[in-house]
């Protein structure tokens, strides 16, 4: 049997209160945490006020698919680009877009790891 195109991986839901185990994504001046470490696989997200990540994003939960290629993601009808790929220290390309009104990030793992991890 074939693997699947895409594999849950996370929803991510804004916050404003401070998480444990946060870590600092300097590139966005945003707060993370690892969603490994929460039973239903959340990741918070919370932003300083003067975060560079779009308001769409910013302030919508998103759900997150692993992939072995963002461009059928990115190519595929009715999809709006909201944050175009980037890496993620030495570990992870990400996409973002909104389709189907909803914000959908892919996720292409170039190795394992999650920030200090």
């Amino acid at each position: 049997m074939a693997e699947p195109d895409f594999v849950f991986d996370h929803v991510g839901i804004m916050t404003t209160e401070v998480q444990p185990q946060e870590d600092w994504v300097e590139a966005s001046k945003i707060w993370v945490t690892n969603p490994r470490n929460h039973p239903e696989h959340i990741e918070f997200l919370r932003y300083r006020d003067d975060s560079t990540v779009p308001d769409a994003v910013r302030y919508n939960p998103h759900v997150a698919f692993r992939v072995k290629d963002l461009r059928p993601h990115l190519e595929a009808e009715g999809v709006e680009i909201l944050i175009p790929p980037f890496t993620v220290g030495d570990f992870l390309e990400v996409v973002f877009v909104r389709k189907h009104g909803m914000v959908f990030e892919y996720m292409r793992y170039l190795k394992d790891g999650w920030f200090g991890n």
